[in-house]
């Protein structure tokens, strides 16, 4: 969804200063001060988080592209959940997708807040004068956002020789691909999840969970021993068997974010679709299938892309770990199609 404002719409609005506590990742500090005269896009991004994966490679592109010409790109990211304040793990999403532009760590939210922001991820244009000249919330719209970036280009610079539009990345971002309803994004803690089983839910401590073997999309299920907490579901320390998680959904892709053990160690979680191991036709990036298995590894916090279904269809989900202190935090679901040739 588009969300875009023009100077006829409301009255000039100026991009608030950042603040001097924050952490800048790289290339920075950077103030709203020293950056008049160039035009500012600012990604509210975190690296858990899809949504901004997705669109990751549409900002890097446009710090290639308008660089030169006047543009000055401040990644600006905004923790969702609280292990990703580690501004390690931060450092390593900044290498791993190649970002080249300054990027600070809002951990406290106080740039969030000062744009009074609301969603992951969110861009927003401020002109040569420091004023704020466009906004988009969310994925998509890459075509609308980068027509803004020339505007304001060549508001600043009448001069500039801008290049044609970039072509859509994915097949899924051109005209005719469409998105379908999927379950909504699915969290996995008690504070904002939704927690399936009726009976003997304890906060905060190990647990054994009982399976009442009826899934209901929307919620998700847990047998045997885990910790519920705030944000997660975590296999506790000393665990007895296996760990099972059920998910009845609606999508074709599914990914989850998921931390180790803290203090190192790798993780695994098998996959089962439907009562059967997950097919490897079926299986996302992150998935390994042989011997007829389907795991997946777990070696740093992040989002882990677990499926990739042939159909878009309503399916049963099961994760099962025996790997103590392991973490899961949130389910999110896709099913954006390109239509057959």
């Amino acid at each position: 969804m588009l969300f875009a404002m023009t100077p006829q719409e409301q009255a000039p609005v100026r991009a608030p200063e950042f603040p001097q506590n924050v952490n800048w990742i790289q290339g920075g500090p950077k103030t709203m001060a020293e950056l008049k005269g160039r035009v500012v896009l600012i990604d509210f991004w975190d690296y858990t988080c899809v949504n901004c994966i997705n669109t990751l490679p549409y900002v890097k592109e446009w710090h290639k592209r308008y660089a030169d010409a006047g543009l000055v790109i401040i990644g600006v990211h905004a923790p969702e959940f609280s292990f990703a304040h580690n501004g390690d793990h931060v450092r390593a999403s900044v290498a791993e997708h190649g970002l080249e532009y300054p990027i600070v760590q809002d951990n406290d939210y106080a740039i969030w807040q000062a744009y009074a922001n609301r969603y992951w991820p969110a861009h927003y244009l401020i002109n040569h004068e420091g004023y704020l000249k466009y906004y988009h919330f969310g994925e998509g719209a890459y075509a609308e956002t980068e027509e803004a970036i020339q505007a304001v280009l060549k508001e600043a610079f009448p001069e500039a020789v801008l290049p044609p539009l970039m072509d859509p990345i994915r097949d899924v971002d051109a005209s005719g691909a469409a998105c379908y309803r999927v379950t909504p994004e699915l969290y996995l803690g008690y504070q904002r999840g939704q927690i399936g089983n009726v009976a003997g839910i304890v906060p905060d401590k190990p647990t054994t969970y009982k399976d009442i073997d009826k899934h209901a999309e929307g919620y998700f299920f847990l047998e045997g021993d885990w910790q519920l907490t705030g944000e997660s579901s975590a296999r506790p320390v000393g665990a007895v068997g296996e760990s099972k998680l059920h998910v009845r959904y609606m999508a074709k892709e599914v990914n989850l974010v998921m931390i180790p053990p803290y203090g190192g160690g790798e993780a695994t979680v098998e996959l089962f679709q439907n009562g059967t191991p997950l097919a490897t036709e079926d299986a996302g990036p992150d998935v390994q299938v042989a011997d007829g298995k389907a795991v997946v590894k777990v070696e740093k916090a992040g989002m882990y892309r677990l499926i990739n279904n042939r159909e878009l269809d309503t399916y049963d989900l099961t994760l099962s770990t025996t790997s103590d202190g392991l973490a899961m935090y949130a389910f999110t679901f896709t099913s954006c199609l390109v239509p057959e040739a």
